[in-house]
């Protein structure tokens, strides 16, 4: 691949518009740019939680999730666009399953946090949840792959049990809710 970017800045969205993959400008806080901007964001909170020294396959599946999100981040960036797969969705139903496996049964609510990984990993479960809303409103609008709403569900439910487990192999517990406690 050669250089892609070779200047930073272009003044093009100067005036509040950035142009899509396929050439399209629009408003920067459309629904398109927001859904994309939205997953970027998650991307970046991933980005922080690998700089943690973690277990090497929580390592390896945030790596192949990255990944995952920037084909969906090009995918929303140009109308039309089907990057992401029904394998994709698979592997972290897998991936789910398997780290799921080892957890003691939720009987209760649990707050966000534990140990900085997990409290991390929460924060970017949120964020995904968000880029889901975003996606789905995009979708009202304009034809989103059902694979890509499908993926961001999927993701925040890996991103909740990876919560789980980082607090369990860093030997912490959950944060369980207590509900009216300081009534």
């Amino acid at each position: 691949m050669g250089h892609r970017l070779s200047k930073i800045y272009t003044r093009t969205g100067d005036k509040g518009t950035t142009g899509l993959g396929g050439g399209i400008r629009v408003d920067k806080d459309s629904p398109r740019v927001e859904a994309y901007g939205t997953v970027d964001e998650l991307n970046s909170v991933l980005g922080l939680l690998l700089a943690d020294d973690l277990p090497d396959d929580i390592r390896d599946v945030l790596i192949d999730v990255q990944h995952d999100l920037f084909d969906l981040g090009s995918e929303l960036c140009v109308p039309g666009r089907s990057r992401l797969s029904d394998h994709q969705v698979k592997r972290l139903e897998e991936t789910l399953d398997a780290l799921n496996e080892g957890l003691s049964p939720l009987k209760e609510f649990i707050l966000p946090g534990g140990g900085r990984q997990a409290a991390v990993c929460h924060l970017a479960r949120t964020v995904c949840r968000r880029a889901e809303r975003r996606t789905i409103s995009l979708n009202k609008a304009e034809a989103v792959s059902a694979v890509a709403m499908q993926y961001l569900n999927r993701l925040s439910d890996l991103l909740f049990v990876m919560a789980r487990y980082l607090n369990k192999h860093a030997g912490g517990n959950d944060v369980l809710w207590q509900p009216g406690k300081n009534r």
